[in-house]
């Protein structure tokens, strides 16, 4: 079947489904499945008309949860009396061989089936990327880190130690995270809501994004928040560290509460380029 012909086909069996999913429908889902795999479709690609530069890609979602209606619950256990593992059978554990030029450190990390890893990627453990995910080539994806369903990370990223970058599958309309090229996401640091993160941004330890916190631009004198039909956008090169606001409720004032926020306290320059570079040696 001819790509051009894969959405349609996804729609209709997503749409309508069969009351018994046959050998052909099966076959339809592996090669849905494999263009993801192999990055040909994704959940979420660049658009320049876009106002946040990307757009979201539904069918791709349709695809991915027609894998959670077909499958059967299937023990996929190496040893099932010591370590059980229970799971669709449609969602295995992703194969990768030494061809495809990954490094997955030994230590529990997961990557499931229905995911684009690229060449270059470093996997520190324990990690765990879900399906959808898109993740660039030459990205690190550090120890206890999360990369959430369809959330897609572009080339040369730091997704440091026990951050998450969230997930979402449903509505099939709404807008994953985002983090592009050349982004730092510093550790125990939290990316949610379908946030975009611009090229070579830089989130100091323990950031916090979402619809419903604010960003305080200190250079440009802005406050970027989500929109009603738009996700928060970091702009390209901020730097983006934890803090608070004043809570102005008299109550909130009584008892000084402050919310929180985050701050944009700099634009990358050659400093910054020089703490955040990582080690060469350790690819």
């Amino acid at each position: 079947m001819s790509e051009s012909m894969l959405p349609q086909q996804i729609e209709r069996l997503f749409d309508e489904p069969p009351e018994q999913y046959s050998e052909e429908n099966f076959r339809l889902f592996r090669e849905f499945k494999a263009a993801v795999n192999c990055g040909e479709v994704r959940a979420a690609e660049p658009d320049a008309a876009s106002p946040t530069g990307w757009r979201v890609n539904a069918w791709v979602k349709k695809g991915i949860l027609l894998g959670f209606r077909m499958g059967a619950i299937v023990d996929m256990s190496v040893d099932s009396a010591r370590q059980p593992f229970i799971d669709k059978s449609t969602y295995p554990v992703r194969a990768i061989t030494p061809a495809d030029g990954v490094r997955i450190v030994p230590g529990g990390s997961s990557i499931r089936d229905g995911a684009y890893i690229g060449r270059g990627v470093v996997c520190m453990p324990p990690m765990f990327v879900n399906v959808g995910a898109y993740v660039g080539e030459g990205t690190m994806i550090d120890s206890h880190a999360l990369v959430g369903s369809c959330a897609q990370i572009g080339r040369n990223c730091h997704i440091s130690a026990a951050s998450q970058v969230g997930g979402v599958l449903e509505p099939v309309g709404a807008m994953p995270v985002i983090i592009e090229d050349e982004v730092l996401v510093g550790g125990n640091s939290g990316v949610y809501e379908g946030t975009v993160v611009k090229t070579r941004a830089v989130l100091g330890t323990g950031t916090i994004l979402n619809r419903s916190i604010p960003v305080y631009d200190l250079v440009r004198d802005a406050v970027y928040t989500a929109g009603e039909n738009l996700p928060l956008v970091i702009p390209a090169e901020a730097i983006v560290v934890p803090g608070s606001r004043a809570v102005s409720h008299p109550v909130g004032a009584k008892h000084g509460l402050s919310l929180q926020c985050a701050i944009i306290v700099k634009y990358r320059d050659a400093k910054t380029d020089s703490r955040v570079q990582l080690e060469d040696l350790l690819r």
